[in-house]
């Protein structure tokens, strides 16, 4: 990311830019940034293309074409799946490309054997944006909040990251939200965040499993008809309460390891700042437990498949087996 914001800065480019990773909110402000440095509002000379059906020939055509009364041409490619397969003709291209054209691609997964990326990484620059860990987060929002003339405490900042997760486009949505609902008073408190942000699914899940460790059938099923009001479909709740009980199993056999909690975290993949709850609420199951549920979500689902139980009624009677006295 370094030598990208040199290039941006200096206005030295290269011909070819990667810009890709998990991280959708930086993949996207990069491309931006790029364009703007490298074109600014020259529309004429500017060509974006999105999706899986890009026509290889009309690309390699544009980029062979001089640009109209300037310097350079951008070409954009976004989405287009030609680093996992398909990109072999443009990978040769990029050999020996027309030196007014540019191009920017830009991509969720790639896979690093292939001709194109190769060629790429030989040619060009490619940079990956990982989701960003719990210190950067804060910093970032810190310096939002600090650019609003606000204040946040260090319990209402990890409780936002609480709310909100770890994707920046989230944050930044629930951030702008908080701004605005705050518009008159300077310190930003948790009240405020649980007034105003909205719960990820993620949260409600983990609250969900929290009331059927403690067997409040009620709470539980009242979280999973909540979701179901939010037009949640079954099969996407069972997905996600089966991915909690499989997190909670990874920790509960870290915890026989007398691992922190931190470290805990980092070995499966929890930012920090939720590490510890993860470990609260793996201590109130049994192991077997944990692995019993999640082998029920897995029957629950092969039952919803071959039609055995309905996908509202299979969920709810999995609650409700595993939150009763």
């Amino acid at each position: 990311m370094q030598r990208l914001n040199e290039d941006i800065k200096t206005g030295q480019f290269n011909h070819i830019y990667l810009l890709y990773g998990d991280e959708a909110y930086l993949r996207r402000q990069y491309r931006d940034r790029l364009k703007e440095a490298v074109i600014g509002d020259d529309h004429m000379n500017y060509h974006y293309y999105e999706g899986k059906d890009i026509s290889i020939g009309t690309v390699i055509d544009q980029a062979e074409t001089m640009p109209f009364f300037a310097s350079r041409r951008l070409i954009v490619l976004e989405n287009s799946g030609l680093f996992k397969s398909g990109g072999e003709a443009l990978a040769q291209y990029l050999s020996e490309p027309a030196q007014d054209t540019y191009f920017v691609f830009v991509e969720t997964e790639v896979d690093k054997r292939s001709r194109l990326y190769k060629a790429v990484q030989t040619k060009g620059c490619v940079v990956k944006f990982d989701i960003q860990d719990e210190n950067t987060l804060k910093r970032w929002i810190l310096g939002m909040v600090k650019k609003e003339n606000k204040k946040i405490s260090e319990s209402a900042l990890n409780y936002l990251l609480e709310k909100t997760g770890t994707d920046m486009d989230n944050i930044k949505k629930e951030t702008e939200k908080l701004f605005c609902y705050c518009m008159d008073e300077e310190l930003i408190t948790e009240k405020h965040i649980e007034e105003i942000c909205t719960k990820k699914i993620g949260n409600h899940i983990f609250d969900m499993v929290s009331a059927i460790a403690d067997k409040k059938q009620k709470l539980a099923l009242d979280l999973y008809y909540e979701l179901l009001a939010q037009k949640e479909p079954p099969m996407r709740i069972l997905f996600l309460i089966a991915r909690q009980f499989n997190l909670l199993l990874q920790v509960k056999e870290l915890q026989g390891k007398s691992l922190p909690n931190k470290a805990i975290g980092e070995k499966v993949g929890l930012p920090g700042f939720i590490a510890g709850k993860y470990v609260t609420q793996a201590s109130r199951f049994r192991r077997e437990e944990i692995r019993n549920a999640l082998e029920a979500c897995v029957a629950a689902e092969e039952d919803i498949k071959t039609g055995k139980m309905n996908d509202y009624m299979s969920v709810e009677m999995l609650i409700i087996k595993y939150s009763k006295t």
